[in-house]
């Protein structure tokens, strides 16, 4: 009977320490995918003023455009929490779609190097940031789903470790884009 409790303790402890470790490595991954979508916002905010000044001198008439762009960053840049950084990170990126549609009635810059260049790293930094959120959504999805089943659930509730938001995209964004011709 002795050993038998013993084995049953051994067991608990070990089942224990795998899910309170899993938890752990799955919370880490989030911070980690998190750190990951903060570089790029950061990539993307510091690449803007380069593209501003690439473009400034062809658009002389459009400084609404720039100072949109300019507060947007401004709130990009000072965003303290993940919220707040997606929202001003999707600010910026609206800014800079504005931006490039009006690119389009300036036939000189699209052909300026200088600003293809910049577009083409921007293109690059937006793709990195989808995949960085995915990867982000991914983290939480395995997260959420340990911390919600049995026997995760009672060792996240007796750690204090709730599920974790997702990243979503405002319904704008998921509207088609229209192009004209």
């Amino acid at each position: 009977m002795f050993w038998l409790l013993i084995g049953v303790i051994v067991l608990v402890a070990l089942i224990f320490g795998y899910y309170y470790n899993r938890i752990i490595v799955l919370e880490n991954r989030i911070n980690n995918a998190w750190a990951q979508i903060d570089v790029q916002l950061k990539k993307r905010a510091d690449l803007v003023p380069n593209l501003v000044e690439a473009v400034k001198g062809y658009m002389k008439h459009e400084k609404s455009i720039f100072t949109e762009i300019a507060k947007a960053r401004k709130e990009m840049l000072s965003a303290k929490t993940p919220q707040q950084k997606v929202k001003a990170g999707n600010q910026l990126a609206g800014a800079l779609k504005t931006l490039f549609a009006v690119a389009e009635n300036y036939p000189k810059l699209r052909a300026s190097e200088n600003f293809l260049q910049l577009q083409e790293e921007l293109s690059g930094i937006e793709d990195k940031i989808a995949y960085a959120r995915q990867f982000y959504n991914d983290a939480v999805l395995q997260y959420n789903n340990l911390v919600e089943t049995i026997p995760g659930v009672w060792i996240a509730s007796l750690i204090g470790k709730k599920e974790k938001p997702m990243l979503k995209i405002k319904e704008v964004e998921r509207k088609p884009v229209k192009v004209k011709f």
